[in-house]
C-alpha cells in the first residue's frame, strides 16, 4: 500500500501505524509531488492520499484511477466540508477517512478496502447516508434488501436466519457482505441506512 501526504510527521506515523498489522505493509510513503510518477511504479492494492496537496491530491483521483490495475484510493484527511465528501467519493474515491481516526479503524479501513470494499468515517456517514449509500441500497441482491431490512428493526443474525429461514452461517455471510458493500458501516450505521431507506423502496425490502 502506499501513503500520499506532504507532512513527513503524518507519512511516518501512518506507516508505522499500518506496519503494525501482520498483515499488511507500506511499501511507498511520499509526497504529492512524487505521487504519480511513485505509483505509476508499483502494484499497489490501496493508497490513502491526502485530500489537499500541491500538485496532486484527493480531488484529482481520476489520474490515479486511470492506471492501469489501478489501486483503491481512500482521501485520508482534515477536512469534513460536505463539498469535499462529495468531491472525493464522486471522483472515485472508495473511502473518505479523517486523519483523527484511531489506530484500530484505520487499520480495518485498509483491509476492507484491500478486499474490494469501500469505508467512510463517521463524518462521511452522516453526511451519504441519505444519498449515496441509499443509492447502493438498489445495488444488493434481493437476499440482501430483506436482511438489511431485518437488521434495520434490529434484529440479530441468529433472528434474522430464523425468520428468513436461512442457516445461520449463511445469515451472517449475507450481513457482513452488506456491511462492506455499504461502506464498513456497523450494524448501527447498516440500520439507519434500511430506515432511511425503507419510504422510498419499501416494495424492494418486501420482495
Amino acid at each position: 500500500m502506499a501513503v500520499v501526504d506532504d507532512e513527513p510527521l503524518v507519512r511516518a506515523g501512518l506507516r508505522t501505524i499500518l506496519n503494525s498489522a501482520d498483515d499488511m505493509c507500506v511499501v511507498v510513503a511520499c509526497a504529492g509531488t512524487e505521487a504519480l510518477a511513485t505509483l505509476r511504479d508499483q502494484n499497489l492494492g490501496v493508497v490513502l492520499l491526502d485530500i489537499r496537496m500541491p500538485m496532486i491530491d484527493g480531488l484529482s483521483l481520476p489520474r490515479i484511477t486511470a492506471m492501469p490495475n489501478p489501486p483503491a484510493v481512500a482521501v485520508l484527511t482534515t477536512f469534513d466540508a460536505g463539498e469535499c465528501i462529495d468531491a472525493a467519493l464522486g471522483a472515485g474515491a472508495a473511502g473518505y477517512l479523517m486523519k483523527n481516526s484511531t489506530p484500530e479503524h484505520l487499520v480495518q479501513s485498509v483491509r476492507t478496502l484491500a478486499a474490494g470494499g469501500q469505508v467512510l468515517g463517521p463524518e462521511a456517514t452522516s453526511r451519504v447516508i441519505g444519498g449515496y449509500l441509499v443509492m447502493r441500497v438498489a445495488t444488493l441482491s434481493g437476499r440482501e434488501r430483506q436482511v438489511l431490512s431485518l437488521l434495520g428493526i434490529g434484529l440479530g443474525n441468529r433472528e434474522i436466519a430464523e425468520r428468513l429461514h436461512l442457516a445461520h452461517s449463511t445469515a451472517k455471510d449475507h450481513v457482513s457482505a452488506i456491511l462492506t458493500r455499504l461502506g464498513g458501516l456497523n450494524r448501527v450505521q447498516a440500520a439507519v441506512v434500511a430506515d432511511r431507506a425503507r419510504p422510498s423502496a419499501t416494495r424492494m425490502f418486501d420482495r
